[in-house]
């Protein structure tokens, strides 16, 4: 697979999304989860990026079960601020010292004595952001982790947190139907020289034509509680896939690797998406987008096609928002 830069790595310029091997969109064995993993890096995924939140642990322990022997091979991502407390359910908390313990836990469960890449999952409204990644810049000099990310973040917080240490990646949601960052996240990242990492580049899997039905998602899916992808909207969006369909067929693409090769033609080689799954096809399928090459008629035919004018419902419902996915929606709206 082609690479990129990374801050200070380089790395495969496809990552590998380590939630749906855990859940979110329904579960998978361990068994299946392994074997997808290393099967990702046997096709050329470099960078594979979890979380402390993701199966509470469960997919950093598979990843490090997985990835042991691999593990100078790739770059490993992780996630604090969002974990489960003592009581088993989930905490937003980015104060230092549970920053600093809940980096502990994911190096044991990780197998390693460093994390690469180490993200602020979200904002803590509680706490300043320059003392969360001022903990974090801590667990660098204690040789923890090798750099800083920030997730989800807004335009003025990643301002204040790079104040406070140079910031080596920006985290958020980001696909042709998803640009809340091209507000104003992109020009703070392009004027300190920050990565963008986009998740779920394949718009939660809209665009590979999976889904046509809101039935199809359980109550574990969080999809089926997605404004999007509800009884309502779903069928009218779903009137944007002829047409893009019709795009990737010219291109001589599947459609997620369509979505995939638009992500990665954005802001000038500074993109690392990382798309998840849990089936072996589509691990082999979504690597061979790097492959896939664009002209600038058929970007602008995508853009035109599908944007957040054209796609009906918001990203999440009021009660998935976080408070710094509130503040990225307030900038897009008031734009």
């Amino acid at each position: 697979m082609q690479t990129r830069k990374l801050g200070p790595f380089t790395t495969s310029c496809i990552g590998f999304g380590c939630m749906n091997i855990t859940g979110g969109y329904g579960r998978t064995s361990a068994a299946d989860a392994i074997t997808v993993l290393q099967t990702a890096f046997d096709v050329g995924y470099r960078f594979f990026d979890t979380a402390a939140l993701y199966g509470y642990g469960e997919s950093e322990e598979l990843v490090g079960k997985a990835l042991k022997g691999q593990r100078h091979d790739i770059l490993l991502a992780s996630k604090c601020g969002l974990q489960r407390d003592k009581q088993g359910q989930r905490e937003l908390n980015g104060r230092p010292e549970r920053i600093k313990q809940v980096c502990e836990q994911s190096l044991k469960l990780l197998q390693t004595d460093v994390i690469d890449l180490y993200y602020l999952h979200r904002v803590d409204p509680n706490v300043p952001i320059e003392e969360s990644v001022g903990a974090m810049a801590d667990l660098i000099q204690a040789g923890k982790i090798r750099s800083i990310g920030l997730s989800e973040i807004s335009s003025e917080q990643l301002i204040r947190g790079h104040k406070e240490h140079p910031i080596t990646a920006v985290q958020s949601e980001y696909s042709l139907w998803s640009r809340t960052p091209e507000v104003a996240v992109f020009d703070v990242c392009d004027e300190l020289n920050i990565a963008f990492v986009p998740f779920s580049p394949l718009t939660r899997g809209f665009l590979t034509g999976q889904y046509r039905d809101h039935s199809q998602f359980d109550e574990t899916d969080l999809r089926a509680k997605m404004p999007r992808f509800s009884e309502q909207n779903l069928p009218k969006n779903l009137a944007l896939l002829p047409e893009y369909n019709a795009i990737a067929n010219k291109v001589g693409c599947t459609p997620a690797q369509l979505a995939l090769a638009w992500v990665l033609a954005e802001r000038n080689q500074s993109m690392l998406p990382i798309p998840g799954t849990k089936h072996l096809n589509y691990v082999k399928e979504n690597a061979l987008a790097a492959e896939v090459s664009l002209d600038e008629t058929t970007r602008a035919q995508l853009n035109n096609l599908i944007n957040e004018s054209s796609v009906v419902g918001e990203r999440y419902s009021a009660q998935q928002m976080s408070t710094t996915d509130s503040e990225q929606e307030k900038q897009r709206l008031s734009a």
